[in-house]
């Protein structure tokens, strides 16, 4: 490259570098550990709304000084897009350089929302759920019901999954991937609350709604399990949420933010953040009965943690376009 450069890495570039969710996993947890001593330059994300409903487009700014990591990620989740053939998450990473300002690489972030999701959710769980956790059930079977698997699978013994979607066919295609792809004994879930009791690690990864559709109620959630909420508290009542011992979230700014906004109404009380939990600051996990709980909002810190991972390796491996500026 030059300084008047910048590379283009489209979506099947992203995925053609070979980042693995190990490595993800790793980046993030030092991410969240630099925020957790307050090194960490992180706005909340604003958004706009074109159309209305639940339709969004937010920037995501942040700076991880330790990371050598600095950038932006413009990114839109549209719930009806699968009426049109086109994904729910779109959008771009733009990622710079911390010595010029100067714009590295511009990145399709579909992969990149996908993955970075699913290596938060194991980085809460590695804190917060019972380390022989093997039962995962999974509400909602799109890109995220995939990720939080497969970043799960990276940390617990996993044995079976148990998958529920409102589209019996999109559970029933997701179980035949998921079986094939790591070998896990995956149960099509006949009710939501199937793919919440009797399982250890419960992620609902639905569409984002300001106005929760409250399926899971309470009672469903076994004591010592331990739940991710990947959409918001979409999937959640919320008596079933304030059975919870542990309530946290990936960021207290951000979700102050969307309580503002009309998200998250009546929640608990937030116990702690993953920064505070990586740092020590505060205890995850302390009995084997603990219900515990994350609402991780997704943070521009996990995009800007696996960005350097991903631009390093695709310049060593000559994958992506070089554009002139």
């Amino acid at each position: 490259m030059t300084d008047n450069e910048l590379l283009y890495l489209s979506q099947a570039d992203v995925q053609a570098v070979g980042v693995t969710m190990a490595e993800i996993i790793e980046s993030l947890e030092s991410a969240f550990h630099e925020k957790g001593k307050g090194r960490v330059e992180m706005p909340p994300k604003p958004g706009i709304h074109p159309g209305g409903g639940d339709n969004f487009i937010h920037a995501m700014p942040a700076y991880i000084p330790a990371l050598k990591s600095a950038g932006v990620k413009w990114v839109s989740g549209f719930p009806e897009n699968y009426k049109r053939g086109l994904p729910y998450i779109t959008g771009l990473l733009i990622y710079n350089d911390v010595e010029t300002g100067l714009p590295l690489a511009v990145m399709d972030c579909i992969w990149i929302t996908g993955m970075r999701t699913g290596a938060a959710t194991a980085v809460a769980a590695k804190y917060l759920a019972r380390p022989e956790s093997s039962v995962v059930g999974v509400l909602g079977c799109g890109v995220q019901g995939r990720t939080n698997v497969e970043a799960l699978n990276v940390l617990f013994p996993l044995q079976r999954v148990m998958a529920y979607d409102v589209d019996a066919q999109v559970a029933r295609g997701y179980a035949e991937w998921m079986r094939a792809r790591f070998d896990l004994e995956v149960v099509v879930a006949d009710t939501p609350r199937d793919a919440v009791s009797g399982c250890d690690l419960i992620v609902t990864a639905g569409p984002i709604l300001k106005v929760p559709h409250a399926t899971i109620q309470s009672g469903w959630m076994d004591e010592g399990a331990f739940a991710s909420l990947v959409d918001f508290d979409s999937y959640w009542q919320r008596e079933a949420m304030k059975e919870t011992d542990k309530f946290c979230t990936d960021d207290h700014a951000q979700l102050h933010y969307y309580e503002h906004a009309g998200y998250f109404q009546d929640i608990p009380p937030v116990y702690a953040d993953l920064g505070d939990l990586v740092t020590g600051r505060k205890p995850g996990r302390e009995t084997a009965r603990e219900r515990t709980m994350t609402a991780n909002l997704g943070l521009a810190l996990d995009d800007m943690a696996v960005a350097p991972l991903l631009y390093q390796k695709a310049v060593e491996r000559d994958i992506g376009t070089w554009l002139p500026l």
